[in-house]
């Protein structure tokens, strides 16, 4: 079982030393939490592989635990979270991470986080353009790619009257994680990620910059972020292995990216809308999403929500592999139950207006018992043409099944 960690996991041990040496400061400790959880999960895919390895279906486990201390001066916290992931079929998707290993220092109006962290920036459902602190955890979450790699920080936050400033360092860069050659979804190309290649001569030591500025104007939410150092997102370029073998091959260049998101509440009406400009090997490109959303409270007589929403993302580069969303219209029914199961459906299809390509998405959750919650997801695809950039995964959709049991 493989750690998910560049540099031989330096970094991030490092960064845990420094968390767990702040938080074994002099202030003892008067609260300390754990939860978590185990989830067995099953996926079953529709169609059959396109590679002999590869199964149509598959079994995997889980266990996620976050432990927290709160110091009994409440000017600061500790949280510590590890994954665990044991897959029947993929090797690569055997693997563990540090999602959390923090320790924040609470001021009057300002904090500072120090150790291995999660961010999330973006407002819109279909795709997270402006998302960039993480790594993506693709073996985890390969379709939707909401699961992230924890990523070593220090950020600092000020609260001030005209909004909230927060600075990044981000020590480190952590490399995609892409599935083996037995495990799906994937390429038809095979990542070797033993050659991963590199713009910045530092490689994975490089030292990444970002800042972000946000505020509340009455019902509009705004953000706006900067950010320089190691694309997340690689290219990946046809190369072959040690034997020979036609492989794709990581490579992360260098970017500086500026971007926005707005969110406005009014009423039933929710507006949405992120983008970037960004400028990458010597080139200047763009990409957009925005769309909205209405929801009819108490529908057919009950507590339920119903919520439509409509999206559209643009990208400048037209197709490409690194953003299949480049023309894209994304319409999908959200429902909420308001039970005490908490039980919520979100069922949509994403269209291409360039290629005429379908992209199904299905994801239901509810609550069993007072401990365990079961979630299912479907993933389809259907008139993908080749030239469409999502067609190497088109034959890999699948329907998944998770039964979670919370401590």
């Amino acid at each position: 079982m493989k750690p998910r960690y560049t540099g031989k996991g330096q970094i991030a041990y490092a960064f845990c030393g420094a968390a767990l040496a702040l938080a074994a400061s002099p202030a003892a400790a008067d609260e300390f939490t754990l939860r978590g959880y185990i989830e067995p999960e099953a996926r079953i895919f529709t169609e059959s592989a396109s590679s002999p390895r590869q199964k149509d279906t598959g079994h995997s486990v889980a266990a996620e635990a976050t432990f927290q201390y709160l110091p009994e001066s409440n000017d600061g916290s500790f949280v510590f979270t590890p994954f665990v992931r044991l897959d029947q079929r993929d090797s690569e998707r055997s693997h563990w991470d540090i999602r959390e290993a923090r320790y924040a220092h609470y001021g009057s109006d300002w904090e500072i986080r120090v150790g291995i962290d999660k961010v999330f920036w973006g407002v819109t459902e279909a795709v997270h353009l402006v998302d960039v602190i993480n790594q993506l955890d693709l073996i985890e979450d390969p379709i939707k790619q909401e699961e992230k790699l924890g990523q070593p920080m220090i950020r600092l936050r000020s609260f001030q009257s005209f909004g909230t400033l927060e600075a990044f360092i981000l020590p480190g860069f952590r490399e995609r994680t892409f599935p083996g050659k037995d495990g799906r979804p994937a390429t038809n190309i095979p990542v070797d990620q033993k050659l991963t290649q590199y713009e910045s001569g530092a490689k994975e030591w490089r030292t990444d910059l970002a800042a972000r500025y946000s505020n509340t104007f009455g019902d509009v939410d705004l953000g706006f972020s900067l950010f320089q150092g190691t694309a997340r997102d690689p290219i990946l370029n046809p190369a072959l292995d040690g034997g020979g073998n036609l492989v794709l091959a990581p490579f992360y260049p260098l970017m500086k990216q500026v971007s926005l998101d707005v969110q406005a509440t009014i009423g039933p009406w929710l507006y949405k809308l992120e983008g970037f400009g960004r400028r990458e090997l010597g080139d200047n490109y763009g990409a957009a999403t925005g769309g909205i959303e209405y929801t009819f409270y108490g529908v057919f007589g009950t507590e339920g929500d119903l919520g439509t929403v409509v999206e559209y993302a643009y990208d400048t580069r037209g197709m490409n592999q690194r953003n299949p969303y480049q023309n894209d219209a994304f319409l999908a029914l959200r429902w909420a139950a308001n039970d005490a199961a908490t039980t919520s459906i979100l069922a949509g299809t994403v269209v291409d207006t360039e290629t005429g390509a379908l992209g199904f998405r299905f994801q239901g959750e509810r609550r069993l018992a007072e401990n365990y919650r079961l979630s299912l997801e479907a993933h389809l695809f259907s008139n993908v043409p080749q030239r469409d950039p999502t067609y190497h995964v088109a034959d890999d959709g699948y329907v998944q099944i998770r039964v979670a049991r919370y401590f």
